[in-house]
C-alpha cells in the first residue's frame, strides 16, 4: 500500500499535536534499519520541523527524506569529521535552530557516530532530546527468546583483527550474560569459526538482514554456524546481529 508523503506528514503532525519541540535543540533521531515502514510518526514530524539534518551519510539520509517528501539542508557528520562538524551544529543551536542527527540506520551513537556530537552539544549547554525508534540490537534481542533475567551486554563490533579481536572473542564466550554482537559480511565467517572454537555448545541466534526482504533469524549452537553460512548462496552477505545467549 502506497501512502502519499503529504498524508504521512499530516498524520505525523496530528500524532504529535500538543508536544513540545523547543528550538535550540539537537534531536537524536532513530531511523529504519532496513524497512522504511518502520519510521515513526514522531521521527517524520521532527525531520520536517528541524532547520537542518546532520547525518552519517548525506546520500542515505537524503534518500530517506525524499521518501518522506522532505527537503532539508544536510550536514555530513561521520566518524572522520565528527569533532569539527559538531562545532558547526553547536553554532546552529546557539542561533536558536533545531537540528536533527540521524545515522545511516537505527539509533545513532549505538556502534554509530553521534556520541561526540551529543557530548559537544551538552557541554555547550544546549538541549538534547532522543526521538526513539528502530534499534537492531533491541530487535534482535526481542526475537531471540532469552529471558534476560541477569541483564545483557551490548558488545557491538569486535576489534577487526589480531590479538585484540581474539581476546575480545574469548571474553565474550566466557561471559555469563546474554550478549549482542555486530559483524560485517567480510568477517562473519571468521567470527563463526572463532565462536565454534571458543563456545561450541552455547546457543546463538544469528539475525541476518533484519526487517529486510531476506531476513533470517536461525537459532543454533556456534559449532553449526560455519556450516550454515556456506550451505546456501549469499548467506554470508548482508548485515549481521548475533545474540550469544546466557
Amino acid at each position: 500500500m502506497n501512502i502519499a508523503p503529504s498524508l504521512l506528514l499530516q498524520a505525523a503532525a496530528a500524532a504529535t499535536a500538543g508536544q513540545h519541540h523547543p528550538p535550540g535543540t539537537l534531536y537524536v533521531v532513530a531511523t529504519p534499519i532496513g524497512n522504511l515502514a518502520d519510521i515513526t510518526l514522531r521521527a517524520m514530524f521532527v525531520l520536517g520541523l528541524v532547520d537542518a539534518v546532520a547525518c552519517e551519510d548525506t546520500r542515505v539520509t537524503g534518500q530517506l527524506l525524499r521518501h518522506l517528501g522532505l527537503d532539508k539542508p544536510l550536514i555530513a557528520l561521520h566518524q572522520h569529521n565528527e569533532t569539527s562538524a559538531a562545532r558547526g551544529v553547536v553554532d546552529r543551536l546557539a542561533q536558536g535552530q533545531r537540528v536533527a542527527y540521524a545515522s545511516d540506520a537505527g539509533t545513532p551513537a549505538i556502534s554509530d557516530p553521534g556520541a561526540v556530537l551529543v557530548a559537544a552539544v551538552a557541554a555547550a549547554g544546549h538541549r538534547v532530546l532522543p526521538i526513539p525508534g528502530a534499534s537492531s540490537a533491541v530487535a534482535a534481542l526481542s526475537a531471540a527468546g532469552d529471558t534476560l533475567a541477569q541483564g545483557f551486554a551490548f558488545i557491538g563490533f569486535l576489534p577487526g583483527k589480531g590479538a585484540d579481536r581474539r581476546s575480545a572473542l574469548l571474553a565474550a564466550a566466557a561471559a555469563p550474560l546474554c550478549q549482542v554482537l555486530f559483524e560485517a559480511p567480510h568477517r562473519i565467517a571468521a567470527l563463526a569459526a572463532g565462536l565454534a572454537d571458543a563456545a561450541p555448545v552455547r546457543r546463538i541466534t544469528l539475525c541476518r538482514e533484519l526487517t529486510k526482504q531476506f531476513e533470517t533469524l536461525p537459532p543454533m549452537p556456534p559449532a553449526e554456524l560455519p556450516g550454515w553460512l556456506v550451505a546456501a548462496a549469499n548467506r554470508s552477505r548482508g548485515e549481521f546481529v548475533l545474540v550469544l545467549h546466557a
